[in-house]
């Protein structure tokens, strides 16, 4: 209850406070890349549940001769790398948060289609809601490996406290400003996770 009401009070007050800068970060979207301003996906909260995740714009629409999509790292505007870059695009997700279908601090959402993915230990992360930032973006963010991302999640999801989160969430003010581990070094954009060995030889069993 305690986390419940940090989270709706902080996000209040966030998006009271930062309007100015929303309403001129979505002309910007408008102008550079048009409509919709507002990114929608569906990702697992709590127990996997789906629900709508929200995001600024930051990628064009744009196709190859087969209709199909490009590549992210051809269709992310410059615009868009600013916006990551400072973690702008997710302050939309404080509209997450004061729905309930999501916290401040908690393991990213991620894609729908991992799910059936994870190991039974990576599915812990689950067990409570996610959050905008996590314990394993504090820790190397888009720079560390899916498995190196989900050891730290479940780490927080099995030791987690009020006094981590406000870590966490100093720790995220201090990354932002730095930029650090908004891409991931190794390719410049983040590879969709496939599976860990441990859980294909799992499924293998």
């Amino acid at each position: 209850m305690l986390k419940r009401w940090f989270d709706l009070s902080v996000s209040l007050v966030l998006l009271l406070t930062l309007s100015p800068l929303l309403i001129i970060i979505a002309v910007m979207v408008r102008v550079n890349m048009g409509s919709p301003i507002i990114f929608k996906q569906q990702r697992p909260g709590l127990h996997g549940k789906p629900f709508y995740l929200y995001k600024f714009r930051t990628m064009t629409n744009q196709v190859d001769k087969t209709r199909n999509l490009l590549p992210d790292d051809q269709r992310v505007t410059p615009l868009g790398k600013f916006l990551r870059k400072y973690s702008l695009d997710e302050l939309m997700q404080l509209i997450n948060v004061i729905k309930g279908e999501i916290s401040l601090v908690g393991p990213r959402p991620l894609l729908m289609e991992y799910l059936p993915l994870y190991t039974k230990e990576q599915a812990e992360r689950h067990l409570v809601k996610p959050g905008i930032t996590g314990w394993a973006q504090v820790n190397g963010r888009n720079a560390i490996t899916w498995e190196e991302k989900f050891a730290l999640d479940v780490w927080y999801v099995r030791y987690h406290s009020f006094l981590l989160d406000l870590k966490i969430l100093l720790l995220t003010l201090y990354k932002v400003m730095r930029s650090d581990g908004v891409f991931d070094p190794r390719n410049g954009t983040v590879e969709k996770f496939q599976g860990s060995i441990s859980s294909v030889k799992e499924g293998q069993r």
